[in-house]
């Protein structure tokens, strides 16, 4: 490594552990903690919101698929935006009735205790493999740029992003990740200029990117197998956003620490609006390193961009890009262990111990946010032999419950005679069904493509919690005569 790009890479490291650091002195107990008191801008909450979603895969990986394919990924951000409609309109308001600490505490007023837990275990469980992918995908840049072993590059990456994060809570997560939502969206558009000019100009990309059919956006064509169509998009983007940004806690825990529900409600539907943006600038970024000639057919899609940025850039730009994918990756890292430490503590911790003390709390959640690092380390290392693009794998894992968590959420609001035994069964079924789908690929699903395991989660799920309602409706009657 080029020494002007590993001082800028430290320069950056020990930015994030000075914010850290500075946020640490103003914990007074979990609700600071893991809420930031409810008092953070709206316009905050919306960066962090894009650069928890969008992390380390969409700089390592979008730009792969633009170099090998073209533009029609941008379908299924289309319908990310349609899904945080939904979420606003519906879901919002609801999760700002009372004081709730993390997204399953509503469906404790609607079905108990119980379905908390269990949806909170799941989001848990979950939520620890898909950024376990996230983790291995920052490892690949790292261990080019540096020479290290996968194992050390997740090891030093895992030690950093876990000491601001417990010293400082969702305050520091969410500050840090609008600082590093414009790092790494300063080092995509200077990688952009670099392939552009390798590749001789402008109009050269242009004509590469016309010949080629790369700036073709919508495919019309209806098809369970093709990965990008418009409508697998539109109804699958919006059933998976509506899943992420309305009933999993990485999300649900940054609106609620807004300072209103007009306020989160700007946040979520201006992210969708720039999630969509910067997924075409990643996209533009793979087609003009296609059109440079700097695309090895022999490597993974995933290598395409880190490569290039160790191959092409000058040093200090190469060190900024490779500090922009470790801010990606830092940034939904963050996230994940707050979020999940926040659900161990308010969904498990606090309702059996029955503590409420805000300072015991927050030692635990602390407790819980290194635990969660050194879990997802370790999971990190199990993605290693995937031949599969990472962020495609990631939405792939996430899609296992996400459809069984909002058929849940819509089963509460629309069958009366659902019950807290209904809802767990569906979320229990639809999970099971789904991890052989999408973990196994059996038969007729072997080649069902991503973007439709939500929709047909939801439909599991609905269809399981109305039958077992039904029964259960049938069971009471009986027992009446």
């Amino acid at each position: 490594m080029r020494s002007l790009d590993l001082i800028v890479i430290v320069a950056y490291l020990a930015g994030v552990l000075g914010v850290g650091a500075w946020f640490s002195r103003r914990q007074s107990g979990a609700s600071d903690y893991f809420l930031g008191r409810n008092e953070l801008p709206w316009w905050a909450v919306m960066l962090s919101i894009v650069a928890t979603e969008t992390s380390a895969l969409t700089v390592i990986s979008v730009p792969g698929v633009g170099a090998r394919g073209d533009l029609t990924f941008l379908q299924l951000p289309m319908g990310y935006v349609l899904g945080r409609v939904g979420v606003a309109l519906w879901l919002l308001p609801g999760y700002f009735t009372g004081t709730q600490e993390t997204a399953y505490a509503r469906l404790e007023s609607r079905f108990g205790g119980s379905t908390r837990r269990v949806a909170s275990a799941v989001f848990m469980g979950v939520r620890a493999m898909g950024d376990s992918v996230r983790v291995f995908a920052t490892a690949i840049p790292l261990t080019i740029v540096t020479g290290w072993s996968i194992p050390t590059s997740v090891l030093i990456l895992g030690v950093f992003t876990v000491i601001y994060t417990w010293a400082g809570g969702l305050k520091a997560v969410v500050w840090v990740d609008v600082m590093q939502l414009g790092v790494y969206v300063m080092g995509g558009i200077t990688a952009l200029y670099v392939a552009v000019w390798l590749a001789g100009g402008a109009d050269v990309v242009w004509a590469h990117a016309t010949t080629g059919n790369k700036l073709r956006v919508f495919d019309f064509s209806f098809s369970f197998s093709q990965t990008y169509t418009f409508w697998g998009g539109l109804l699958g983007g919006a059933m998976l956003s509506a899943a992420s940004h309305g009933t999993d806690h990485l999300i649900v825990q940054r609106l609620l620490a807004s300072r209103g529900l007009r306020d989160a409600r700007k946040a979520l539907l201006w992210s969708g609006i720039v999630v969509l943006f910067q997924f075409a600038l990643f996209l533009l970024i793979g087609i003009a390193i296609s059109a440079s000639g700097q695309t090895d057919p022999t490597i993974a899609g995933d290598r395409i961009f880190p490569q290039f940025v160790v191959d092409h850039l000058p040093a200090g730009l190469a060190g900024l890009v490779v500090a922009g994918i470790l801010a990606a990756a830092m940034s939904t890292i963050s996230s994940s262990l707050n979020s999940l430490a926040s659900a161990t503590t308010h969904d498990f911790y606090a309702p059996l111990s029955g503590q409420r003390d805000e300072r015991r709390l927050l030692t635990v959640g602390r407790w819980a946010t290194a635990g969660w690092a050194v879990i997802l380390s370790l999971g990190a290392l199990l993605f290693r032999g995937s031949g599969q693009p990472v962020v495609e794998l990631a939405l792939s894992i996430a899609s296992i419950t996400y459809g069984g968590l909002l058929g849940t959420y819509i089963l509460a609001g629309t069958v009366p005679r659902a019950r807290g035994r209904d809802a767990i069964l569906a979320i229990a079924v639809t999970g099971v069904v789904m991890a052989v789908v999408v973990l196994a690929k059996p038969g007729p699903f072997a080649h069902l493509a991503f973007p439709w395991y939500v929709p047909m989660g939801v439909g599991i799920a609905l269809l399981v919690g109305l039958v077992s309602s039904l029964v259960g409706t049938r069971e009471r009657g009986n027992e009446g005569t």
